[in-house]
């Protein structure tokens, strides 16, 4: 659910730099939207073609050719979408790249192919089971952006949730834990991306406070507490909770002793 927040910061586009890199030559993006680029260069694909590489990105082992078929034509007839299938994997092959490997009757991404959904959620994972920052912070731009925004696919949307979820909650991680080492910029930076996430999210909201506090920053705290207890009356017709409100309550009960 979007309300028009911004996000700090440019996401996704950043980590495509990495095709330029030696042994990266084919880099697929699907994080704010898809992107294939070979030896550094975008390439044009019909949509078929992107669906085909997007469905088998997402997936961790091959799969059938009929599923694959089935899942991604859902409202065609077997015959018209294994004929989607072999124009998809046809118009893949003219790349000159191997982006697909077909093995029998089933289909998977090519090893070869680096996908920036997959090093997001293997960061974000890093984050969540109590990675040590040390005096780094984590790259967490791609973090900030949705997979595949302007796809409707019932495929997609269950895909885009679950990343929507890893994401804001590694967002959230990396706002409390550069907050406790007084990095506020970048922890503010974060906070507002998993705000710019679900604006309803108390628990995003609570720690990009807290990390306004923490920087001395008190009028910004509370104009994002009024924000988000405007939005959450509007919305859904309740107030924040206790938790938060209290700490709203403090700052006032330090500026008017």
């Amino acid at each position: 659910m979007e309300h028009g927040r911004n996000v700090p910061f440019a996401p996704g586009r950043q980590a495509r730099n990495e095709a330029d890199e030696p042994g990266r030559p084919i880099w697929l993006s699907l994080i704010s939207g898809f992107e294939l680029t070979l030896e550094g260069k975008p390439v044009a694909l019909p949509m078929p073609a992107r669906k085909l590489l997007a469905f088998l990105a997402l997936r961790d082992r091959p799969v059938h050719r009929l599923y694959v078929a089935g899942v991604i034509w859902p409202d065609m007839p077997e015959n018209r979408s294994s004929a989607n299938l072999r124009s998809a994997l046809w118009s893949l092959r003219r790349l000159g790249y191997p982006v697909v490997e077909a093995n029998g009757h089933h289909l998977g991404l090519a090893a070869d192919v680096a996908v920036d959904v997959h090093e997001t959620i293997t960061l974000a994972q890093r984050v969540l089971s109590d990675y040590d920052f040390g005096n780094t912070r984590p790259d967490y731009t791609l973090m900030a952006a949705d997979l595949l925004p302007d796809w409707y696919e019932d495929w997609v949307i269950l895909e885009r949730e679950r990343f929507r979820q890893l994401r804001l909650h590694a967002l959230e991680v990396v706002c409390e834990r550069l907050t406790a080492a007084g990095q506020f910029a970048h922890a503010i930076d974060a906070g507002l991306a998993a705000v710019a996430g679900e604006p309803l999210r108390e628990s995003a909201q609570r720690l990009l406070i807290k990390a306004y506090l923490a920087e001395g920053n008190l009028v910004e705290a509370v104009k994002e507490y009024s924000s988000y207890r405007t939005l959450l009356m509007d919305e859904l017709g309740l107030e924040p909770s206790t938790e938060i409100g209290h700490l709203i309550q403090q700052v006032r009960s330090c500026r008017n002793p």
